[in-house]
């Protein structure tokens, strides 16, 4: 009978160590087999090529993460960033500076993704039905504006060569060799990082994804958290944004198109559970490294991106599933 628990205990400590490591190894067992396969992968360049192209995802992956945790979804990241990067575009057209016109972007995106958050707690909508309705208004917003053409050669028109600097330096820039993008990256894992395991807000976060009656009997404000995850959401949306139309020089209002599906995937991969309250960041990091690492390896192997579209399909599958069986 002891010989029996003591496997049972086994288990489920390795049951255990896998939910909590297992993207992770899933990571290096990926680039070990591309680097076999690819020597092109293995060099410098292409790694900060990868890092920088990571970045997108993993910010607007960040923000996702809180949703899920809180038990929400949101589907309008990839159109809060096109509309928040059109909005940056004409304004620096009209004749606003670079460095005035990017703040008052961020802000928009915070306030369009607390609309979603208002519509899941005070119009009591479904996260899906809400974050569809925003997606569809908020893409066909950014067609309006635009007029469904892009808006192109910003960095001329951002004023100054202080504000021309600063817009090409967001998304375009290097600082000791390391793309700023990818700075910006790691400096947003190190935030929320903390807020979601070291502050008040955090277990707030956690408390509401796990139970969000029970939340609320011992004094959670399940809508404030809620609304504030979602705008949390659309800040790092936008931030995506801006980061894409100054290495991009064009403002696009198909930009982002699809980018939910990757960053919900990431969130998967990286282990946190989709009805909410429990998961990590850092797995969340990994999950973005894994997606950035299989687009990478199969572009380089020259995989068609149809099949590309059917191996990342099944990935997700994987991990949701296994995510069940936990």
């Amino acid at each position: 009978m002891g010989n029996t628990a003591t496997k049972t205990l086994n288990k489920k400590s390795w049951t255990s160590y896998l939910g909590e490591y297992g993207a992770f190894i899933a990571l290096v067992l990926l680039v070990v087999v591309i680097s076999i396969i690819s020597p092109d992968f293995r060099t410098a360049g292409n790694f900060l090529n990868l890092l920088r192209q990571a970045t997108f995802n993993g910010l607007i992956a960040f923000g996702m993460t809180c949703v899920i945790l809180s038990d929400g979804i949101d589907l309008s990241v990839g159109s809060t960033l096109a509309l928040s990067a059109v909005i940056c575009a004409k304004l620096m057209t009209s004749g606003i500076p670079a460095l005035a016109a990017m703040p008052i972007a961020l802000v928009v995106g915070t306030l369009l993704g607390a609309v979603s958050g208002l519509l899941v707690t005070k119009g009591r909508l479904q996260p899906f039905i809400a974050t569809l309705v925003t997606m569809t208004a908020y893409r066909g917003l950014a067609m309006i504006l635009t007029d469904g053409k892009p808006i192109s050669r910003l960095a001329e028109i951002a004023g100054s060569s202080a504000n021309q600097f600063a817009f090409k330096f967001a998304g375009r820039g290097n600082f000791i060799n390391i793309p700023v993008p990818a700075i910006l990256l790691v400096l947003s894992l190190v935030i929320f990082y903390f807020v979601l395991n070291k502050t008040t807000f955090g277990r707030k976060v956690y408390a509401t994804g796990s139970n969000a009656k029970c939340a609320k009997l011992v004094g959670v404000n399940i809508t404030k958290t809620k609304i504030i995850v979602y705008a949390l959401s659309g800040f790092m949306s936008a931030l995506t944004g801006l980061l894409l139309i100054s290495r991009l020089d064009s403002a696009q209002p198909t930009l982002g198109d699809g980018y939910e599906l990757d960053a919900i995937a990431a969130v998967a991969l990286g282990g946190t559970s989709m009805s909410g309250g429990r998961g990590k960041i850092t797995g969340t990091i990994a999950g973005v490294l894994i997606i950035a690492v299989l687009n990478n390896g199969m572009n380089l192997l020259e995989v068609s991106s149809y099949y590309q579209d059917v191996i990342k399909a099944v990935v997700i599958l994987v991990a949701v599933l296994s995510d069940h069986k936990r």
